[in-house]
């Protein structure tokens, strides 16, 4: 198994893309935590890994609160005695606003769980894995983060964001062991549409260009194989990367 003995966090693990990794990660040897603002959706993850052989712990996360993304760190280490991966899987989607549209308020909120969320889970992780002298940090990020059509300026802006912090971050830990790489999806069929409040029309409208594009919709279980591709050794040397994971689509940009 090509994560025996390892310790993982999953956030966002309730459902879709993180439920998919949290489960193979369990079944290639991982202990994991589920974490999730959905705490019985993180149950149910857990107890499906558990009935199938495997090791889990729920935790209720929300990766906005500084004080939620410490403590699930913190219970890791607790509960598995060290943290070997994180993948940093929670996010949220605008509502296709553009610049003009977009409020302080919801500008805020996307880039306080997409963003802030991700980079205060790496903050925490970072000196485990300096003391450790390894660590492997997996950051979901978007192909929204590499173009400027699939999705609102807010969104877009925050998965920008997260691609230059992998890239940092992978650049200045490389000679200490620790690898950060991301995975950019593309369209994949999960509930994220369910965070989607008050579309806005026009922005749906100039997104939807590019989205017409796209060959097919991934399944979720497609994203888990490329972050068990990064956690595992096989991807030893893989470093400061981000994964386009998406049939296809940007290759036509």
């Amino acid at each position: 198994m090509k994560l025996e003995g390892k310790v993982a966090i999953v956030t966002g693990a309730a459902s879709g893309m993180g439920r998919a990794i949290a489960q193979l990660f369990a079944k290639e040897g991982a202990k994991v935590v589920v974490a999730d603002l959905n705490k019985e959706g993180a149950e149910k993850v857990a107890q499906e890994i558990t009935i199938s052989g495997g090791f889990a712990t729920a935790l209720e996360v929300n990766v906005a609160k500084l004080i939620d993304v410490e403590n699930m760190i913190d219970k890791a280490v607790q509960e598995y005695g060290t943290l070997d991966i994180l993948v940093n899987n929670a996010g949220i989607m605008d509502g296709f606003e553009p610049v003009a549209d977009i409020t302080d308020e919801k500008w805020d909120l996307i880039f306080d769980v997409n963003t802030k969320g991700v980079m205060r889970a790496m903050r925490k992780a970072i000196p485990i894995f300096l003391e450790r002298g390894k660590g492997n940090i997996i950051n979901i990020a978007s192909t929204g983060g590499l173009n400027g059509a699939h999705a609102g300026a807010a969104y877009g802006a925050s998965k920008h964001a997260v691609v230059g912090l992998t890239k940092n971050t992978g650049f200045m830990y490389a000679k200490e062991g620790i690898r950060c790489n991301a995975i950019a999806p593309g369209a994949v069929n999960t509930n994220i549409s369910t965070s989607m409040t008050n579309v806005n029309q026009f922005g749906l409208s100039r997104a939807g260009l590019a989205h017409a594009v796209t060959p097919h919709a991934g399944e979720p279980e497609e994203i888990a194989q490329a972050a068990l591709f990064l956690a595992s050794d096989e991807a030893s040397f893989v470093n400061g990367v981000v994964l386009v994971v998406d049939g296809g689509w940007t290759s036509a940009f």
